[in-house]
């Protein structure tokens, strides 16, 4: 039976049995490739983020540090190893995931399935990647200008159009989609539910940052095909909601933001992840070529290290990634300065 696709991704994803409840996952040590997987520079960003936190709030014990779909805990290890030792005693690091926890996660690391409780967290939660995972419906343009909601078949992929929006929908399209009228055709990803699961993130804080970083796109540059894709062992692949792949769509940045401030009530940092590193000290600048006469060894790790930050910030890449950043009753200047509002 056809059904919407945000029931049809949740479904797919979340239930028993779901794609993101398995350990054994296809694709898990393919497709999964973030910013955390691709290199240790991406949690060494990620932790002078959250010394900037530590030091807003005092030095408090502990410091919370959250990471929000956090596949194999890739960037809380790295976070464990990376921080001073001033730092990492502090540290309370909090895994949130469907899936096992797997077997060589270090004990100092916490598991759970659900997010914290809201005002439970000082300090930092991350959401790597998360959002655009999200269940929501999608909607298409019929011949008389009317949004209809798409409807899916699990086990086929096969689409057929529905009734037309509910009012919160129809608002949510009319407000952050399109500026004119929408011509035949067009779908329109409504990315309500990711508004409110980022306001829900903000929400965990009492005190502290909040930073997504996803793949989307902004109010003037949605794209009219949309974005809806699946993912099996690591190649793209049809969105076909059985389960048996990630189903994925691009995130609308934008509205997440204006979702974050207006639980807040504080602006947040809207950027690129190519900026938001270089923000962070990150160049991914080669080394000089004097330099593999002088130190072979430095040369070699050097290179190393720029080929890994090239790849963080390729803006038609990882470097093209939002970043939002999300104050919670902490000052704006707490932040690097290349980061502040």
């Amino acid at each position: 039976m056809a059904v919407g696709w945000r029931a049809a991704m949740e479904e797919a994803l979340y239930a028993e049995g779901g794609f993101f409840a398995r350990a054994n996952r296809p694709g898990s040590t393919g497709h999964f490739r973030t910013s955390a997987h691709a290199s240790p520079l991406f949690a060494t960003a990620i932790l002078r983020l959250v010394v900037a936190a530590d030091e807003a709030l005092g030095r408090p014990d502990p410091l919370d540090v959250v990471d929000i779909g956090a596949g194999g805990g890739h960037l809380l290890r790295r976070l464990a190893v990376l921080a001073p030792t001033y730092l990492a005693q502090r540290l309370h690091l909090t895994a949130v995931e469907l899936a096992p926890r797997p077997a060589d996660l270090p004990d100092a690391i916490g598991w759970q399935a659900e997010p914290p409780p809201p005002g439970a967290v000082t300090g930092v939660v991350v959401a790597t990647e998360w959002l655009d995972n999200v269940p929501i419906d999608i909607a298409e343009v019929d011949e008389a200008g009317v949004l209809r909601y798409v409807l899916v078949e699990p086990e086929s992929g096969a689409e057929t159009t529905g009734h037309e929006l509910g009012a919160e929908d129809a608002e949510w399209a009319s407000r952050w989609w399109s500026e004119g009228p929408l011509t035949e055709g067009v779908r329109v990803e409504l990315g309500a539910p990711r508004d409110a699961a980022w306001a829900d993130v903000v929400a965990t804080l009492a005190r502290g940052l909040a930073i997504t970083v996803d793949y989307g796109h902004m109010w003037y540059a949605r794209p009219p095909a949309g974005t809806l894709t699946g993912f099996y062992a690591g190649r793209t692949a049809s969105a076909i909601p059985d389960g048996s792949r990630d189903i994925t769509a691009h995130v609308a940045i934008d509205a997440v933001c204006a979702a974050g401030e207006a639980r807040a009530g504080l602006p947040a940092v809207l950027t690129t992840q190519r900026e938001a590193l270089h923000a962070l000290g990150m160049d991914g600048e080669r080394p000089p070529l004097t330099l593999a006469s002088r130190d072979p060894g430095g040369y070699v790790r050097a290179l190393s290290a720029a080929t890994q930050a090239a790849e963080l910030m390729e803006a038609e890449g990882l470097g093209g990634h939002f970043w939002v950043i999300q104050p919670v009753g902490i000052p704006a200047n707490a932040l690097p300065a290349g980061l502040r509002v």
